[in-house]
């Protein structure tokens, strides 16, 4: 009598495949982008760079400028992550993508990490007073409990 195993999949099980990081142009998001970037090199995992565009309000939509300076920090970023990558070509080689999503941070991280099927988040920790009381996207993002979340200081 032979005994079968059935194999199913357990996203995990053998590292992370692909990584999200968010990222708002803030010293705390760039250094999780570099905690990510490392932790994507070692696990040899794609690195999903996500900028979340804020949604304008009802009062900010009477001008475009939210929407340009939205659309213009996400080129910055761009423009950063890809001077980093070519000055460290060779040495630290990282894939990575980058995407924007509109939202609010959190919504656009959830959907971000739902879309491209992460197996862990990666987020600065806040650095708004507001967000010790209300709470920062990082905690949420925990509460959620649907993907392992790493906070970098």
């Amino acid at each position: 009598m032979t005994e079968q195993h059935s194999h199913r999949f357990e996203r995990g099980t053998d590292g992370p495949k692909v990584i999200v990081v968010g990222v708002d142009g803030s010293d705390s998001s760039m250094r999780a982008a570099a905690y990510a970037g490392g932790l994507a090199r070692r696990q040899n995992a794609l690195l999903a760079v996500v900028y979340v565009q804020p949604v304008m309000s009802a009062g900010a939509a009477l001008g475009a400028p939210v929407a340009e300076t939205t659309s213009e920090i996400a080129e910055e970023l761009i423009a950063q992550i890809r001077e980093a990558t070519e000055r460290l070509k060779g040495i630290f080689d990282v894939r990575w993508e980058f995407h924007t999503f509109q939202g609010d941070p959190y919504n656009g991280l959830v959907k971000a990490a739902d879309d491209l099927k992460a197996d862990a988040v990666v987020v600065g920790a806040s650095e708004q007073a507001g967000h010790r009381i209300v709470g920062s996207v990082a905690i949420r993002l925990v509460k959620a409990g649907r993907w392992p979340v790493t906070v970098v200081p």
